[in-house]
């Protein structure tokens, strides 16, 4: 199909100049014929490229992005406006979002730009990134095709995700892998499980993602760019470069969290893309293993032993992406430090611990707020800094009882004069999927005039919150009379 004119009408949208022109589609500025149709955003028009050299996989691909986009939302994804009939000339029409992609970025700062690509940056965009993700996962959707071109940055540091034609709804018949029958995907950057066909796990986003962190902290592909089915299978058991081999001024955290992305079995990366976005905005919470000291790859025997065990593996998908992500929430628990009986935190740690026994995936946070007033009011002996070590060590002997050797864990001190507003900014800045907290010690009666804290988490959370209601008196619990009765998990009070 030839290019369109400018000023060319198609269903009641006037064409403007064509802003992109791929292998699969081409893109133009369009708007309303009549003004007073306007959506009050900027439009785009995409038409699939349908010329007899075009393979079947462009009309496939149109078809999935025209099925799954409409039923997308959020800020994350541009908003679909109308579609063409496909007999007659097959169209989309979505915002158009105003940034640079990722690819842009990578173009205008060379490898060697190391302020540009400093860590803290590439940590940002990643988390940035992952976040988009994860609000795809949560609609039930993996998009597949995650690369730098298709990852629009906004001025605002926030992501958005474009071109859907290779995506995978969880609800919605798989045409790609009905028609098509082979692995689709964008060779540098799909995952070893596509490789074998198997669509939908969640975790082959975090593997593009994993590849996208890599090649900005280096400026090189961890596996090229391969052209051959037996190129793509290498992913299967090889090992790229560890990132500080190219960057020796990488920190271990940043070789950690990407090598884990780029895991070839998919269970070993991160449960969900919430997950890696805390580790990239939180680096001092990552826990370093031998793959985040790796300065050398594995060698040719490990190798060897790898390929062996890739050649029998059995790739199984993953469970629908919003079960996966309700088997491994981020857990959060807000602990008091001030004003608490040990009777509580007794009660809250069993309810932690039953919660964690039956989420294994899950993530542990482990939040305390203080007030601004005493962080300022510390005399030199006791400054900010020193404040805040005591309360995370507080943090951690409460914590230490606990079952966490599968489970990670990060510990946080916030300041801030509303115990409540902060517990909330956190767990719905970090896609917190569960808050435990204890419920509040005035009766009933009382609380229909005191807005407590707990009510006002509850009330007003973006996750489910379990409220843990003392229940024995510590002088029993310190009896050795401990059972299933010392601390009460209420009914989510928020589901959302």
């Amino acid at each position: 199909m030839k290019l369109l004119a400018p000023g060319t009408e198609i269903d009641g949208f006037t064409v403007h100049e064509c802003i992109h022109s791929g292998g699969m589609a081409h893109i133009y500025r369009v708007g309303y014929a009549h003004a007073a149709r306007d959506p009050g955003f900027p439009m785009a028009m995409k038409i699939p490229r349908m010329t007899v050299r075009d393979g079947a996989e462009n009309i496939v691909s149109f078809e999935v992005e025209l099925a799954i986009l409409p039923t997308l939302s959020g800020s994350h994804v541009p908003r679909f406006v109308a579609a063409g009939d496909l007999l007659r000339l097959p169209y989309l029409v979505m915002e158009y979002v105003p940034g640079h992609t990722l690819q842009h970025w990578l173009d205008a700062h060379p490898a060697s730009d190391r302020a540009a690509r400093s860590p803290q940056a590439i940590a940002r965009i990643g988390a940035a990134l992952a976040m988009a993700a994860h609000s795809l996962h949560e609609q039930n959707v993996c998009h597949l095709d995650l690369k730098p071109a298709n990852v629009l940055l906004r001025p605002d540091g926030s992501v958005v995700l474009l071109d859907f034609g290779l995506s995978c709804h969880a609800h919605y018949p798989d045409l790609l892998a009905e028609e098509l029958r082979k692995a689709v995907g964008s060779p540098a950057w799909i995952a070893p499980e596509q490789v074998v066909g198997v669509r939908g796990d969640l975790r082959s986003d975090i593997f593009a993602i994993g590849v996208m962190l890599y090649e900005m902290a280096t400026g090189e592909l961890p596996f090229g760019a391969p052209a051959t089915a037996g190129g793509l299978r290498q992913r299967l058991w090889m090992t790229p470069q560890p990132p500080r081999a190219h960057r020796s001024d990488l920190p271990e955290w940043l070789q950690e969290v990407i090598l884990r992305c780029l895991e070839p079995v998919a269970a070993a990366r991160h449960p969900s893309a919430a997950h890696l976005a805390f580790d990239l905005a939180n680096p001092g919470q990552v826990a370093i293993t031998e793959r985040g000291q790796r300065t050398r790859g594995p060698g040719l025997r490990r190798h060897f032993k790898r390929w062996l065990r890739a050649a029998g593996m059995h790739y199984e998908p993953s469970a629908l992406p919003h079960d996966q992500i309700e088997r491994s929430p981020i857990v959060m628990v807000a602990v008091p430090h001030d004003d608490v009986s040990d009777a509580t935190l007794y009660s809250l740690r069993e309810a932690v611990a039953r919660s964690l026994g039956i989420r294994p995936g899950a993530r542990l946070a482990c939040v305390t707020v203080i007030s601004g007033a005493a962080a300022s009011n510390s005399d030199t002996e006791r400054s900010e800094t020193a404040l805040r070590r005591l309360h995370l060590a507080r943090l951690k002997t409460w914590a230490q009882p606990l079952p966490l050797a599968q489970h990670s864990v990060s510990y946080h001190v916030l300041e801030a004069g509303d115990v409540a507003q902060a517990l909330l900014r956190y767990a719905e800045g970090n896609r917190v999927g569960l808050m435990i907290l204890g419920a509040a010690t005035h009766g009933l009666q009382m609380q229909r005039f005191i807005d407590t804290v707990p009510m006002r988490v509850a009330r007003d959370a973006p996750c489910t919150v379990i409220l843990v209601k003392q229940q024995l008196p510590f002088d029993v619990l310190g009896s050795g009379a401990h059972g299933d009765n010392a601390g009460h998990e209420s009914a989510p009070a928020s589901d959302r």
